[in-house]
């Protein structure tokens, strides 16, 4: 049986070599994880949807502007910065906090298989993403918690027996986000 994870680019293809993570791989999985919202066929999470799918193309302007400087996303920060340029890094800066929040939330919910989505990501926000948002976006984001599918609904929509899958997805996923986040803190983007 096909599941939402089948024949779509995913953090477990995305090449890691000395915590360099490899930019068009990269790329190409963080469009599947925008595209995995539409599972949740709530109009409310084009919020989230536009601010992530805003924050990669930032960075993949920058890597087609300057593709022999950018195969790895370290390097491709590197040097935008060196240019005294901060487009793609503040891309990427909120692009993996938008990661760590889809990251959270769902390893939340495969951790408590008695919780609805909406306790797993209102919780996941809560502890990624609230502190870096205005008194005027908090509202748009709660509205979005809200508006989560009921659990049973969203995990039949990404296959049946497909727990092997959502947990290699969500590790890799995982695995991208940490390192990011602490390269992020290392160079204080």
């Amino acid at each position: 049986m096909a599941t939402y994870f089948d024949g779509k680019p995913s953090f477990k293809d995305v090449p890691v070599k000395d915590g360099q993570i490899s930019t068009t791989e990269f790329l190409l999985a963080c469009e599947s994880v925008v595209k995995l919202f539409d599972l949740f066929e709530a109009t409310a999470f084009s919020v989230v949807q536009s601010d992530m799918t805003g924050n990669i193309k930032k960075i993949r302007d920058r890597q087609l502007a300057t593709p022999a400087k950018s195969e790895t996303i370290q390097d491709l920060v590197k040097n935008e910065r060196a240019e005294g340029l901060k487009t793609a890094s503040e891309g990427l800066l909120w692009l993996t906090r938008g990661l760590l929040f889809t990251s959270t939330g769902l390893r939340k919910s495969v951790s408590n298989p008695s919780e609805e989505l909406s306790t797993s990501f209102t919780n996941a926000y809560g502890v990624t993403l609230k502190q870096h948002h205005s008194f005027v976006v908090r509202p748009l984001f709660g509205l979005a918690m809200k508006a989560c599918p009921a659990r049973n609904s969203f995990y039949a929509k990404l296959g049946e027996n497909c727990d092997a899958q959502l947990e290699e997805w969500l590790t890799s996923l995982e695995l991208c986000v940490n390192i990011l986040s602490k390269w992020i803190e290392g160079v204080k983007l």
